[in-house]
């Protein structure tokens, strides 16, 4: 099968590469959409030890499946593989599975490719008038869901309703979209990229500053930079609550004196539950979280050079997703 390969820091090559196998109790899944994630262009950068090269990354991916009494099934995938028997799991907190695994991560080879194997658990029926291009969201938006719901139920009473996402990447805009879908109605975007504010702006109707300003009861930081955790942290409204998304960098930034002395909550999420990929699925099915129509279509064959224009700028959409086909 073809194959995008990391190869070292910048450096990616499409070449041929044995098709995946499926084992026990899982399915082989024809890829037709996989979206590219920041976490793809932190390995690509070479600054995430976790994917070393060679390795094939994505894991925001649709298709259809090949083989087996589910022949031809349109699916979208959950790549968070469980162990499904720990304490996590069985209290539907999947996430936090000490033995998870992720298709993009050893041991499992990502979806940049015409083929990827996963448990059958982790594939979700798509309907047939839902294009795969969007069933790929479902990852990137379930992340954001996830953030969302948890920061939701933090908040207390008597703090305010009004929101702030930092960033407009795919995460950031899955973000807003997710606080709208879940009753917030006051929701500002910061994003410093005018070209990618001016897009957010005008293709997804959202309201869009330059630079984070104010007090909000609910913060989600979908960068995880030093600078804006310090943006997260001045605008957190007293007994507010920031979601940490972002994995930007480790360490600096929080006003850890402000968060004290206000009653900051501060929740670190990562990916999502089970249920939450399953009813954001299903929010995009049912059209809540909009018309998803800022993607940028693109072949697998020119991933190399899509990562570069990522790399650059030059790009205003906030996700590309790449088709194998192409």
């Amino acid at each position: 099968m073809k194959a995008l390969i990391y190869e070292g820091p910048e450096t990616l090559v499409l070449r041929e590469v044995p098709d995946s196998e499926p084992r026990a109790g899982e399915e082989l899944i024809r890829v037709l959409a996989v979206g590219i994630c920041g976490s793809d262009m932190h390995a690509y950068l070479g600054h995430d030890a976790r994917r070393p090269a060679p390795l094939i990354l994505g894991h925001e991916a649709a298709g259809v499946i090949v083989g087996g009494p589910r022949e031809g099934e349109r699916v979208t995938i959950n790549p968070l593989v469980t162990c499904g028997a720990c304490d996590a799991c069985r209290a539907g907190r999947e996430n936090l599975c000490a033995a998870r695994q992720i298709i993009s991560m050893p041991p499992r080879e990502g979806a940049f490719a015409e083929y990827v194997a996963m448990p059958a658990r982790n594939l979700v029926p798509v309907p047939p008038d839902v294009p795969l291009a969007k069933a790929a969201l479902a990852e990137p938006l379930a992340v954001s869901w996830h953030a969302v719901r948890l920061a939701i139920a933090a908040r207390k009473e008597g703090v305010p309703e009004a929101a702030l996402v930092i960033g407009g990447g795919a995460i950031g805009l899955a973000a807003a979209l997710a606080l709208v879908a879940q009753g917030v109605a006051d929701v500002t975007l910061s994003e410093p990229n005018p070209a990618r504010r001016a897009y957010l702006a005008e293709r997804c109707g959202l309201h869009v500053v330059d630079e984070a300003r104010g007090q909000f009861g609910l913060v989600i930081d979908a960068v995880g930079y030093a600078a804006t955790r310090a943006a997260a942290s001045a605008c957190a409204a007293p007994g507010g609550v920031i979601a940490h998304v972002g994995l930007g960098e480790d360490a600096g930034g929080l006003d850890i004196r402000r968060m004290t002395l206000q009653e900051i909550t501060f929740i670190g999420t990562y990916t999502y539950t089970a249920q939450d990929f399953r009813d954001t699925a299903q929010a995009i099915y049912d059209g809540r979280l909009g018309p998803l129509d800022w993607i940028e279509a693109r072949g697998l064959s020119d991933g190399t050079t899509a990562f570069a224009d990522l790399r650059a700028g030059r790009v205003a959409a906030p996700k590309i997703v790449l088709d194998p086909a192409g």
